[in-house]
């Protein structure tokens, strides 16, 4: 995308997900170098601990993805970015985007009854996913035909 009129990002769930990583390398580090003095008779050799140091940088990785979600709005259309893959949607694919009762993330409605999550704007960010669901409206009402308006591909029953 090469110009982006909106974006946004979760919010508490990064500052919980850097929180989440720093708490369990620093928890794996201590057990990794705690692990050689069991009173268990077990012996753990340095491949052992070496072993927990990594799985602890595994999982902060793990917890780091959901700092990755992110959403972009421009004249092209949307760019979603989630936990594993990135999505461009243009505007004409986009039939609305909503925020269902319940739902922890908003999404935007495709044809054919599918829909993108967009987990940048969530639930759990209360007045801000609220203000960024605004902005991401106000941006597509703002690139796209009404449906049936004159130069719309779309047609309305009385259109024809």
């Amino acid at each position: 995308m090469t110009t982006a009129v909106f974006e946004a990002r979760p919010r508490k769930a990064r500052r919980i997900s850097i929180a989440a990583a720093v708490l369990l390398v620093a928890v794996f580090a201590v057990v990794a170098a705690l692990l050689r003095r069991t009173p268990t008779g077990v012996y753990f050799r340095l491949s052992d601990q070496v072993a927990m140091m990594l799985l602890g940088l595994l999982l902060a990785g793990v917890a780091l993805l959901f700092v990755r979600p992110r959403v972009r709005a421009g004249a092209e259309g949307v760019e979603v970015r989630n936990l594993l893959g990135t999505r461009m949607v243009p505007w004409e694919l986009v039939l609305r985007v909503s925020f269902p009762d319940g739902a922890p993330w908003a999404r935007l409605e495709l044809p054919d009854d599918e829909y993108i999550a967009v987990m940048a704007i969530q639930s759990a960010d209360g007045r801000h996913a609220v203000q960024d669901i605004r902005a991401l409206r106000a941006v597509r009402a703002e690139h796209t035909t009404p449906r049936g308006a004159p130069g719309s591909d779309h047609l309305t029953p009385g259109s024809l």
